[in-house]
């Protein structure tokens, strides 16, 4: 009986510690599975930041605009042309620029040397016209033989002295190369010209009176001069001639002034006004004052003459 009551009290006294253990175990399993499933949810969560965080670090970063690069562009090829100094925005306002016409004009006569300056708004006449010109006045030329040729002639228009008595003024220079330069210091006897006609209704034959001769320089020439009064009807003509001796020839220049007898009693209608010969001779004389003979080299004669003479023939004895 002591046997069973041990085994009874065995079983009593362990009966509360299995149960104890039983009870351990049950609370351990419990707190076991809580704690496992809290790691898994951790590991979860782990595992999900994990993924988020690569997942972000893969997407692509935003270019900034200070962080860009400048796209550089191709370089155009060089060229040598050059470029224009002024845009067209830029460009100045062009101004009518209006040039001056020079009031002289120049005359140069390469064949005589003879070179001269006259008003642009005179009349010059060569060859032909000149001749014509100088003809027309009561002494054409004042060289002491003749052989003289002019070479051109300026007349004064008739525009500058209107509605006056004024018949004609213009400057000449002649040429004449049989003279020596003894005979190019001498002036002719004046005689009157046979080719300007006569008025018949006034007296035909021309008075003529000259002056003692003087001297005349023009720069560095010294001219010998000689003044002429002739009146041919109610034709009054005043002339003065300058001779000079260069590259063998004489040279004449001269200034005329012809006027035509004003009425002794002029009209309420006549508008005709006398004009100054000594202011015309003033205008003539500037003319005069800016002649130059350049010198003229004589054109060279070739020693060699090619002939073509053939030899005489002979002929056979008869």
């Amino acid at each position: 009986m002591t046997r069973i009551n041990l085994f009874r009290a065995n079983a009593v006294h362990t009966a509360p510690s299995t149960f104890n253990s039983v009870a351990w175990g049950k609370t351990n399993h419990a707190q076991t599975s809580f704690d496992n499933t809290s790691t898994l949810i951790f590991a979860a969560l782990l595992i999900a930041c994990s993924l988020a965080v690569g997942c972000s670090s893969e997407k692509p970063k935003p270019v900034s605009s200070t962080n860009q690069f400048p796209i550089t562009q191709p370089m155009p090829p060089i060229t040598t042309s050059p470029a224009p100094a002024l845009q067209a925005a830029a460009k100045p306002v062009h101004k009518r620029v209006i040039r001056k016409v020079a009031p002289t004009v120049t005359y140069v006569d390469d064949a005589s040397g003879v070179s001269f300056q006259y008003p642009r708004s005179y009349a010059l006449k060569t060859s032909a016209a000149a001749t014509e010109l100088v003809s027309s006045s009561p002494i054409p030329m004042d060289f002491v033989q003749p052989g003289g040729t002019a070479l051109a002639a300026v007349a004064v228009p008739d525009s500058i002295y209107p509605n006056s008595d004024l018949a004609s003024a213009f400057f000449n220079v002649s040429v004449n190369k049989t003279l020596t330069a003894d005979q190019c210091g001498e002036f002719s006897v004046a005689q009157p010209n046979p080719a300007t006609p006569a008025d018949p209704a006034v007296q035909a034959t021309a008075q003529v009176f000259k002056l003692p001769l003087s001297k005349l320089m023009i720069g560095d020439m010294e001219l010998q001069s000689a003044e002429t009064n002739a009146a041919q009807g109610r034709r009054k003509e005043v002339s003065k001639y300058y001779h000079v001796f260069q590259n063998g020839a004489c040279y004449e220049f001269a200034i005329k002034v012809a006027t035509t007898e004003l009425p002794a009693a002029p009209t309420a209608e006549s508008t005709t006004k006398a004009v100054d010969p000594d202011e015309v001779f003033q205008r003539l004389e500037k003319i005069l004052a800016t002649v130059k003979i350049n010198p003229v080299t004589a054109p060279e004669v070739n020693s060699e003459v090619k002939t073509n003479i053939q030899p005489p023939t002979e002929t056979p004895a008869q």
